[in-house]
């Protein structure tokens, strides 16, 4: 990202986390299975040692094990020696037009014998929810959520500790739009608010006081003299009389899901 920030010298410091956190933490999948990667608690990468109770994860969410009307099958993915992703089916329709339903997913990606990542879907096919312990510590770390079968929503447990999210990702229409961070107040709600457009940053708001209000937001001074230019230009190149400029010394809510500027989540 090429960012020339209005507050240059204080903004670096800003801007490098940002970029760090946000490539750290970007993606939903959990890792690619490895040999390498650690097990859960209670796992082991031998699979003739392989746990008897896997943790189904999709129990948890449509208990599966004693409905009838639930059915699953098992299958092995690349390189596992023995079944490590489970499908779990749901029979819908009368007699003469009964259907199978994949409700939900869940894999074993580490190839531990413990399931790590699950994915529930709808009645027609497509995902609402996914969690996933990326680290293999036995505890989730990253949540998603989809909105008419594409990712909304993605929450994630950047500190492997707290189990319960510290950043919150924001998508519409696939792009990411605005993603809060809590980086320093010790109520764990959002203290820092980066939005974005066309999948880049276009400013950061920061909550020094922990009051659960924006103190200062920094702003990208370069994207923001493009999309003025852009706006206030009309079809044959003049000023556009709808065109509204972008008042830099206005205090926006940053979760009220008004654009600053343009906003995409």
């Amino acid at each position: 990202m090429r960012l020339g920030w209005t507050r240059a010298g204080r903004l670096g410091g800003i801007i490098v986390l940002a970029l760090v956190a946000l490539a750290g933490c970007g993606g939903s999948a959990a890792p690619a299975s490895s040999p390498k990667a650690a097990a859960a608690p209670g796992g082991s990468h031998d699979p003739s040692h392989w746990p008897a109770d896997d943790r189904s994860l999709c129990e948890g969410f449509v208990h599966w094990k004693n409905n009838p009307q639930l059915s699953a099958d098992e299958m092995a993915g690349a390189d596992a020696l023995k079944p490590n992703i489970r499908r779990v089916y749901k029979t819908a329709g009368d007699k003469d037009n009964l259907r199978t339903i994949l409700v939900c997913r869940e894999i074993d990606t580490n190839l531990d014998g413990l399931k790590d990542v699950v994915r529930v879907f709808n009645e027609k096919g497509e995902p609402q929810h996914e969690e996933a312990d990326t680290n293999y510590d036995g505890k989730m770390d990253d949540w998603l959520t989809f909105t008419g079968g594409r990712i909304s929503e993605e929450d994630v447990d950047t500190t492997f500790a707290k189990g319960k999210p510290n950043v919150w990702k924001f998508f519409v229409d696939g792009q990411l739009s605005r993603i809060r961070r809590n980086t320093h107040c010790e109520s764990g709600n959002a203290d820092t608010w980066e939005i974005y457009f066309n999948n880049r940053l276009e400013r950061v708001g920061v909550d020094s006081s922990c009051d659960g209000h924006v103190d200062r937001w920094d702003r990208d001074a370069q994207l923001m003299a493009s999309e003025e230019a852009t706006q206030q230009a009309g079809p044959d190149g003049g000023a556009s009389p709808e065109s509204t400029s972008t008042d830099a010394g206005s205090t926006e809510t940053p979760d009220s899901g008004a654009p600053v500027s343009r906003r995409r989540k």
